[in-house]
């Protein structure tokens, strides 16, 4: 889909880039000749993925352990990162989530969420962001958020709260650094499968083929799809789009939205052949 040196030279840091979401596009981005460093709080895990896309893709990651969630670590992350090349790019991808009602959340659970999401995103952006600015060196931000940022959802509260919240950072800093050469966008994905979040936020088989199937589309998305949506909003070809949000969700969020939309469930071809009978 895309000419194979489209990220070359581009140094990327993909937060959460161990596992799912974050290595499927880590993945792609090797493959288009960028190198890749990602970070997570398990090292093991991290060996394992670094390891692995090296060997599958021929290019370059790096990794180290980083709880974003702590500014101190975040600093010593990027310490490290810019000793020994700076980055060109960021990915915001490490997230936190699960469902609860939200009456039984605990102060605890709401930080939880908020802190990898929400302060995780603000820290390693406002980090890598002063950096280049000190430099006088273009970077290129992007965020992995929900389309519930804008409408909101039950169950799912403090991930709502924090995904908003990345949104708005996205769209405040896209207006203030953009005319410095750095520009923030984001991706709202609908359902994009992954082990580990499905377990969270599906955990019954039949909740997990609704919540697959809930699109105009009626299918979940493909990590590769998103990942070349990733790709492609990364690209110096394209770096007019700033400030943008672009949904990747089969229709999803539409389709929730329109008053009437939910008649299509309720009405058979035999039922629609009776009302224009009666025009």
């Amino acid at each position: 889909m895309f000419k194979s040196d489209l990220l070359a030279g581009q140094r990327i840091l993909i937060t959460g880039g161990g596992t799912g979401i974050g290595r499927s596009i880590g993945h792609h981005f090797l493959t288009l000749g960028a190198e890749i460093v990602i970070c997570g709080r398990r090292e093991n895990v991290l060996v394992e993925t670094a390891t692995a896309l090296m060997d599958e893709t021929g290019g370059r990651v790096t990794y180290k352990s980083c709880d974003v969630r702590d500014a101190a670590q975040v600093d010593a992350l990027c310490d490290w990162i810019w000793q020994g090349a700076p980055l060109t790019g960021l990915v915001n991808n490490a997230a936190g989530n699960f469902i609860a009602q939200s009456e039984s959340l605990s102060p605890r659970a709401v930080d939880a969420v908020l802190g990898i999401v929400l302060h995780g995103s603000a820290y390693v952006t406002l980090n890598c962001g002063k950096r280049w600015l000190a430099a006088g060196a273009k970077g290129t931000v992007l965020s992995i958020i929900t389309t519930y940022a804008w409408t909101g959802s039950a169950y799912v509260v403090p991930s709502a709260m924090a995904k908003a919240g990345v949104l708005a950072l996205t769209r405040s800093l896209a207006v203030e650094w953009g005319g410095r050469g750095i520009r923030l966008n984001a991706i709202a994905p609908g359902p994009f499968p992954t082990a580990g979040a499905w377990e969270r936020l599906v955990p019954k088989p039949e909740l997990a083929a609704a919540f697959e199937a809930k699109n105009p589309l009626k299918r979940a998305g493909r990590h590769e799809e998103l990942a070349n949506l990733a790709a492609f909003l990364m690209a110096d070809d394209v770096g007019y789009i700033n400030g943008e949000v672009v949904t990747i969700d089969g229709g999803e969020w539409l389709q929730g939205a329109g008053q009437f939309n939910f008649i299509g469930q309720h009405m058979s071809d035999a039922d629609w052949q009776s009302l224009r009978a009666k025009k």
